[in-house]
């Protein structure tokens, strides 16, 4: 597609376009309706192609104006219009273009003459170019271009033409035809223009002959022959284009075959039965068929015809009718023929019994089916319940089909469920007929759910409801029970009703005794003779009225608290005692002795305990107590009155004898002593410890509980100074601490490992030796030396302790041994040494010759020193 546009002066000024400036895109010119002043210099016409993105550029072309006069005005000049006729195809977009000169500049507008302009058309560059996207064939017409200024206005009209490529709506299919035959082919299409129809048969263009018929696209060929067999094709054309559809054409010219399936064939019928014998040749042309009944042909009747197709047909067959029978079909081209035996037997009769039976759920029975059937036949039975198969794998062990005798076979139905109700049938098949017969069995159950439960009346503790009765199962229904169900219920419980019992022909009863202000469901379950039946569905959920509350609650006692306070605690009502809203508690107490009651109101329906204060009280005051309940319907009753004293207090006494020991590089142990009091008992003891150069805020605390007198302190920072402090605890608070004390926790253990071990091994005994370690400034003095040792694959070691660098380990078993040593310090135990593999004979002494000295050196220099202390003493 190439693209004009038009460059003002220099590039990259390209030329607006406007009601006044005007680029065609069908001539490339650029037109001006009305030249200004602003509109000298110099022009470049760019010409752009958008598939390759080529560019051309013109020569300049200046515009100057003249000096000579002055333009007036005038009525519009059409200068670019769109073609008499504009030719395009369905689908496309049509773009016509129109502008004038003028002056003053003109308007355009656009108008499909006798007709709307088309409602997806658009308008672009000031209305000088009209747009049609996917232009249909209604978008056709006479199109008009009006050019108007105050000087006057002038007019271009075109035609518009849609055209369409053919198109098929019927195409040609693959035949094949018997010779002889008539062959009719039909292909459509549309298009505009109309399209036109040719012919061609192997690609060559086929005409009219005496036996071929070419109109509007049908082509007949009449008694068809080998000889017009081939490809053929139709084309549809317009002047736009041309499309094709083609098809074979196959012509059968075969002498009679018949399939394998009939060529020899044995047919057992019954007495008084329709039989067809087959005789179904394929062949081209159709073949002529005639019959034999053995020797003779065979002559038609009102019970014996011959099929249009060929095939033989017998009515009432009789004893008669039995022998060899022989079809034979004949055309141009050759003959086939195929037999047929027909053996004619008596018909089979059974009997099915019992006829109908009456059972209830859980009993068993067997159905018997007998079969009375000619004695050259096999038979075989088949059960059905309401007319499907029975799968004997698939019920449950319900069902046993049993076949008794040859020409007999039971049924057996166990432990039978109400589903087992229906028609049973016994099929007998043979390979001459197929006979059946059923039987009526009703079982007898629990009743069936009933129908939908209706709420119909509401009060704080009733609900009236209804129902439908459900399915009897064949036993009167003699009695109903009503369940209710709530969010406080264990699933679904008998409710009390009004009658007491509801008997089986009433369909409505009351709920009695229900809570007030709970949510309920309700159903139905029905009960008859047999049992049971299951439930309705529930109903849908309902609430209860309010009411003024009637438990109070339960188990009203006293806590401990703070001195000076009278704690009062009980169990809460629930919500399914509750009885409506704004559910709240009364509390009533008053000193033991006095007749005046305190009350205070507890809002909230969750409370379970309510704190008095008083500064007089002295601890351990009595008071009677009781708490009632009340909610919006009004106040209920109280609880039994109950003696409670009010709180002992916290602790007032400061543990004594305070003392804190170092027991290694992490641990304080803390002891004290409490002085036993009549008030404010501890209920345990928190210690408080920190560091030296920390504030007290900051300390870090352990409780115990009971009458703990010591704790161990773990966790803490090596050659650290601590203080602590201990203090008594009960519910109502902390008691004064002690005066604090000191503690510091020992040095670290050596980090440096025992170095340059050295071993000999006499049989299970093995010789060590190592270099003394020497602690660091802040690590805790060397106390002494462990030899750590234990069987390969094994976790717990044992252990040697001495105060020297050698030692002797006796390895008792057979085995290899791993060995470590470490130093033992005030701070713990220091570093292990890399850890020695030593392998331990099974009591086989390793002679002086045999001995090896083995060295772990980290150091050269000390293993020679060790060399000389250490090998004249290999004995150790």
């Amino acid at each position: 597609e190439i693209i004009y546009s038009w460059v003002f002066n220099e590039f990259p000024s390209f030329v607006a376009e406007d009601s006044r400036r005007f680029i065609s895109q069908e001539t490339g010119n650029l037109y001006i309706s009305k030249v200004q002043t602003s509109d000298v210099g110099s022009y470049i016409c760019l010409v752009k192609n958008t598939v390759t993105n080529a560019r051309v550029l013109s020569p300049p072309t200046p515009l100057t104006l003249r000096n000579d006069g002055v333009m007036g005005e005038y009525e519009p000049k059409i200068e670019v219009h769109f073609p008499y006729t504009v030719t395009a195809a369905r689908g496309t977009t049509v773009k016509m273009e129109c502008f004038a000169l003028g002056n003053p500049v003109p308007t355009i507008s656009w108008r499909k003459v006798n007709g709307h302009n088309p409602s997806k058309a658009r308008l672009r560059k000031s209305q000088a170019v009209l747009e049609i996207p996917n232009v249909q064939l209604e978008d056709a017409g006479m199109y008009e271009c009006k050019a108007e200024n105050s000087r006057g206005r002038n007019v271009f009209r075109g035609q518009l033409q849609v055209y369409t490529y053919p198109h098929w709506v019927e195409k040609l299919n693959d035949t094949q035809l018997d010779s002889g035959d008539q062959l009719r082919w039909e292909c459509k299409a549309t298009g505009k223009p109309r399209p036109t129809y040719r012919w061609l048969k192997n690609g060559v263009p086929l005409w009219p002959q005496s036996r071929i018929e070419m109109v509007n696209g049908v082509l007949m060929i009449h008694s068809v022959n080998v000889s017009d067999a081939g490809m053929y094709q139709c084309l549809a054309e317009n002047k736009y284009g041309t499309i094709y559809a083609s098809a074979e054409l196959k012509i059968l010219a075969s002498a009679p075959t018949f399939p394998l399936n009939q060529m020899r064939k044995t047919i057992i019928i019954t007495k008084g039965q329709e039989v067809v014998i087959e005789c179904k040749p394929q062949a081209s042309p159709k073949p002529t068929i005639t019959w034999k009944k053995g020797d003779k042909a065979l002559r038609e009747s009102k019970r014996i015809t011959i099929l249009p197709h060929g095939s033989l047909r017998i009515l009432n067959a009789s004893k008669s009718d039995e022998g060899r029978y022989l079809c034979q079909g004949v055309n141009v081209f050759g003959s086939a023929e195929i037999i047929a035996s027909l053996s004619v037997k008596e018909p089979t009769r059974i009997e099915l019994t019992p006829k109908k039976i009456e059972l209830t759920v859980g009993e068993s029975i067997v159905l018997s089916c007998k079969a009375l059937h000619d004695s050259t036949l096999d038979v075989t039975f088949y059960w059905t319940l309401n007319g499907q198969p029975i799968d004997f794998e698939k019920e449950g062990g319900h069902f046993e089909s049993i076949k008794a005798q040859a020409s007999s076979a039971d049924l057996m139905i166990r432990n039978i469920l109400l589903m087992h109700a229906g028609r049973y049938g016994c099929r007998v098949q043979t390979a001459a007929d197929t006979v059946s017969d059923e039987t009526e069995l009703l079982v007898r159950g629990p009743p069936g759910p009933p129908g939908v439960v209706i709420v119909e009346e509401i009060t704080d503790t009733t609900a009236t409801l209804s129902w439908s009765p459900g399915a009897d199962n064949h036993s009167p229904i003699s009695l109903y029970n009503l369940q209710a169900r709530s969010p406080f219920s264990l699933g679904w419980q008998t409710v009390k009703t009004v009658p007491d019992m509801i008997s089986g022909d009433m369909e409505s009863a009351m709920a009695v005794e229900l809570n007030p202000w709970v949510e309920y469901e309700f159903r139905v379950v029905a009960t008859n003779q047999i049992g049971t039946g299951d439930p309705s569905a529930p109903s849908r959920v309902i609430r209860t009225n309010e009411a003024v509350p009637k438990t109070p609650p339960a188990n009203v006692s006293g806590r401990s608290g703070r001195r000076h306070e009278l704690v009062i605690a009980w169990e809460p009502v629930s919500e399914e005692f509750q009885n409506g809203e704004g559910f709240g508690y009364i509390v009533a107490f008053r000193p033991n002795g006095t007749r005046g009651w305190k009350e205070k109101m507890v809002t909230s329906s969750d409370a379970s305990k309510f704190i008095y204060r008083d500064e007089s009280v002295p601890p351990l005051t009595p008071f009677e107590v009781k708490v009632g309940v009340y909610n919006n319907k009004g106040d209920g009753p109280f609880s039994p009155i109950v003696v409670i004293c009010s709180a002992e207090g916290e602790p007032t006494a400061a543990p004594i004898d305070v003392k804190a020991t170092s027991l290694s590089v992490s641990e304080i142990l803390v002891a004290w002593k409490h002085i036993k009091e009549s008030l404010g008992r501890p209920q345990g003891f928190e210690v408080g410890y920190w560091k030296d150069m920390e504030q007290e805020e900051a300390a870090e605390k352990v409780k115990t509980e009971g009458n703990e007198s010591s704790i161990l302190l773990t966790g803490l920072e090596g050659n650290t100074l601590y203080h602590l402090t201990v203090r008594a605890y009960n519910a109502a608070g902390y008691g004064p601490p002690s005066t604090a004390v000191r503690a510091a926790t020992k040095k670290s253990p050596p980090s440096q490992a025992p170095s340059n071990i050295m071993w000999i091994q006499d049989g299970s005994h093995v010789s060590l030796g190592w270099e003394p370690v020497r602690p660091l400034p802040n690590e805790s003095d060397v106390m002494g030396y462990k030899v750590l040792f234990r069987q390969e694959g094994q976790s717990n070691s044992q252990v040697i302790e001495t105060q020297k660098t050698s030692a002797v380990v006796l390895l008792p078993d057979v085995g290899v041994y791993i060995i470590e040593v470490c130093a033992v310090s005030e701070g713990g135990d220091g570093t292990a040494s890399p850890q020695i593999r030593v392998p331990s004979f099974s009591g086989g002494k390793v002679t002086s010759a045999q001995s090896t000295l083995h060295v772990l050196s980290t150091s050269s220099s000390s293993v020679t020193l060790l060399l000389a202390l250490m090998v004249p003493s290999a004995s150790w």
